[in-house]
């Protein structure tokens, strides 16, 4: 079984790479020490995401923890390092089970330590998955009244339109009946303030970008050398998302299970892009699982939390 997963995963980053043009998918970031990376990320003056989603989730936590049903099944989409879960499942009326799902084992299984000596008594079960494609929740033991999806970190905003409706409809058939999904939402604003988040001064960012290239050499074999590229990213207007790009230095060979990939000089690798919502185009990709139910934003319209409702 690990072998079929080492060879699926091979074979989808050869494709990618031998495009008219070559990408990395942004879920290969999230090795052990990519999760550290943007950890820090998370942490920087620059980038306004993550403390204007705690502050939106500070500040109305009372009114998100009323919507969601007590007993809940509570499901999270990369689950990261919590900080956002502590504050939910303080929160929330009786949590039945907990199920963070996640690519990185290591550090999905390092969160639920944390979680697990924190929370002593709620019932948790890690999923290690990618879970941009279709995928099986665990059978539990404990008993449950409805399923709640959570989604923080804009996440979601890494998928295209057509993957994002996707994710949402598989969510909207897992959550059933009663099901709700709370998620996070970077919202279209100043084109400068979008881009310096993801140009950050301390080049955190940049050192985060080039250490997919670690990844895939480790995770196929591959001889990536991240001295020959640097780190690009900037806003895509026509469509609405920021762009993060390794552009090469000079003009190189790659080698990968016995393939050759050229690359030619300042020709870019694409790893991530992150699109920006208006209220209208969530809207619009959700229609057919859920309807919002409330949207809780910051005081300068930076974020959203939405909650929606099958």
């Amino acid at each position: 079984m690990y072998r079929e997963k080492e060879i699926t995963l091979l074979e989808e980053i050869k494709y990618s790479l031998m495009k008219p043009v070559k990408q990395i998918a942004s879920k290969y970031f999230y090795d052990e020490k990519g999760c550290r990376l943007f950890d820090r990320i998370c942490n920087l003056d620059d980038y306004y995401l993550t403390r204007t989603e705690i502050k939106i989730m500070q500040n109305n936590i009372n009114d998100i923890s009323l919507r969601i049903p007590a007993d809940t099944r509570l499901v999270e989409l990369g689950s990261g390092s919590g900080i956002k879960t502590k504050l939910l499942l303080s929160h929330l009326d009786n949590v039945a089970v907990y199920i963070p799902v996640d690519i990185s084992q290591e550090y999905l299984f390092s969160s639920y330590k944390l979680l697990r000596n924190e929370f002593v008594c709620l019932p948790i079960y890690p999923l290690c998955s990618d879970f941009t494609k279709p995928f099986r929740l665990p059978e539990v033991n404990e008993l449950y009244s409805s399923t709640t999806f959570y989604f923080p970190g804009s996440t979601l905003g890494n998928l295209t339109p057509s993957e994002a409706k996707i994710l949402i409809d598989h969510t909207g058939n897992l959550c059933g009946e009663k099901g709700t999904f709370l998620i996070g939402v970077d919202l279209i604003k100043d084109y400068d303030i979008i881009e310096t988040a993801y140009n950050d001064r301390e080049g955190v960012t940049a050192e985060f970008n080039l250490n997919i290239l670690s990844n895939v050499n480790n995770e196929t074999g591959a001889d990536f050398n991240e001295r020959n590229f640097r780190h690009f990213a900037y806003f895509n207007h026509v469509e609405s998302r920021i762009e993060m790009h390794l552009e090469s230095l000079r003009k190189q060979e790659v080698h990968l299970n016995g393939d050759v990939i050229h690359v030619e000089k300042d020709e870019r690798i694409l790893t991530e892009y992150s699109y920006k919502y208006s209220v209208n185009m969530l809207k619009e990709i959700i229609k057919d699982s859920f309807y919002i139910d409330k949207m809780w934003s910051d005081e300068h319209n930076l974020f959203g939390v939405f909650l929606l409702r099958r």
